[in-house]
This record gives structure tokens, sequence and C-alpha cells, in this order.
């Protein structure tokens, strides 16, 4: 279950940056590697336009001021920054077809599921072609990694679960994320927008340290989710989407889709066909 390799497209905005340092810590804690690719539409883009690794780690106080290159990788981590031209998400879908990934984090604007490379769509279309999990980090939410100083926040996790598409990989994603994050305590609830009757059965794991708890409410699944997340106070949702042509496609018009738009805080989604390994 352990994370091998990270993948962040950047668009050097403010939003990206704070993906960027959710992309950076977890890759920190898991001890893996971590790709930043910017697409660029002109010969103009330096390595140092780039989120400073070097300089985030100093910040963070990890690395002393003024260290080389050599203390990341001391860390344990490689980074690898590219620059590609062209379209944005046909040049991030040929790096993802290249490259294993087992987990993108990129940060998107909720109302049209932009990043600013052209004012293109790239966002869902980047997502669907990882083929596995995917964290989003909305234009204007900090997320549960301080930018400021690496620390981490997540305590509380909503797993929103029905019968279609499957639950399992929801949970299996939860637990991956504890686990790579290192974090003792915290609470996962395992929410179901319905009867209580109604809600499907899921393995839960026993040795995280973590409180799993079922809840059951009635309603419309959108509203029941976000409502349930604010009350909550949640710091991260974790949904499986399941579609005939992969992740875009189960993801458009879904439940899935409508709480991306509106939550108020970072969202995992995963295709129920991904190898959580």
């Amino acid at each position: 279950m352990k994370l091998e390799s990270i993948f962040h497209p950047s668009d050097f905005s403010a939003a990206s940056e704070v993906a960027f340092a959710h992309a950076l810590k977890i890759a920190l804690v898991a001890k893996t590697r971590l790709s930043m690719l910017h697409v660029s539409a002109g010969p103009n883009v330096q390595w140092d336009d780039f989120p400073g690794v070097r300089t985030t780690l100093e910040r963070w106080n990890l690395i002393p001021k003024g260290s080389p290159k050599s203390a990341v990788a001391d860390l344990g981590i490689m980074v690898e920054k590219v620059v590609l031209g062209g379209d944005p998400v046909k040049a991030c879908l040929g790096y993802l077809e290249r490259h294993r990934t087992d987990l993108t984090v990129l940060a998107v604007h909720q109302h049209e599921g932009r990043m600013q490379w052209l004012r293109k769509s790239v966002g869902q279309p980047i997502a669907e072609g990882s083929g596995q999990m995917t964290l989003f980090i909305p234009h204007g939410i900090d997320g549960f990694v301080s930018l400021q100083d690496g620390s981490v926040s997540l305590r509380n996790i909503v797993v929103p679960i029905t019968t279609k598409p499957r639950p399992q990989p929801a949970v299996e994603a939860a637990l991956r994320l504890i686990r790579n994050l290192q974090l003792s305590s915290g609470t996962v609830t395992l929410l179901h927008a319905g009867r209580a009757s109604d809600s499907p059965g899921v393995r839960i794991p026993d040795d995280t340290g973590w409180t799993w708890n079922h809840l059951a409410q009635e309603g419309e699944p959108t509203e029941v989710i976000l409502t349930t997340a604010d009350s909550l106070d949640a710091d991260l949702i974790v949904m499986t989407t399941d579609g005939p042509e992969g992740f875009l496609d189960g993801l458009r018009g879904t439940t899935s889709e409508r709480v991306l738009r509106k939550t108020r805080c970072p969202i995992v989604n995963l295709p129920v066909g991904s190898l959580l390994g």
C-alpha cells in the first residue's frame, strides 16, 4: 500500500502552490518520488519558476538554509521537474502514459474545473488519465498541509458509501493515506445518504488507531455529503467513481462531480478499478 510516485501538474498559480505543498509533504513522509510538470506556451520557463523545493524545506525547518540539492535526496525523496510544450491535457496525459503514478495532486477551480494553463479545462481529464488516486485542492482552500510550516491537520475524513460505485476502494484509499502520512489518530466517518438499513457493508481496518464511525442521513446525496462534511469540519472527502469510460465519463453529472464543485475541503477521487496495492 506504499505510494511509490506522486505527480503534480503546476500552472505556477497560488492555488497550485498549495497543491504543491500537499504533494511535497506526502512525498516526504512516504519517501517517494515527486514529479512536477509545467506546460509552457513559450520558451521562457526556467527551473526557478517552479515552486522552490529547497526553499520550502528550509521554511519547514527540515534542512538548513543554503543547503545543496543533495540535501533533498538525503530526506529520502527524489524530485523531478519537467517542462513540456503544447496542449496541457495532451502533455500531461502523454507524461502519465510513460510514467507510473500512484497519486496525482492538483489544484482546480471548482466552477469550471480549470487551471490557468491556456484557459483550458485540465483537471478532470488529467485525473482520468492517471488511472489512480487524484487529490483535488479546490482554489482558495488551504487544505490539510500548511504551506507555511508543513504541518498536517488531517483528523476528520468523510467517506461516502453506496452500493454503486463499490465503497471498499474509497475505504482502502483513506487507509492508504492514513498509513502513508503516518497519522496516528483521527476519525473516519463512513457516510450513507439513505436509510441505515440500506447502507452497504465494508471491511474496516482494526489496526490504524483511528475511529471508524457509520452514519446514515436521508436526503439528496450531494447535499447530505456536503452538509455532513461541513458539520463534522471534515479535512478531506474520499470518494470512488464508476463509469464505462473511466474517471472523466464516470465523474460527469455524478454525485462525485457535484461534491467536487462545491466542497470546502480537499477531495480524493479514484476510479473503482484503481490498483491500491
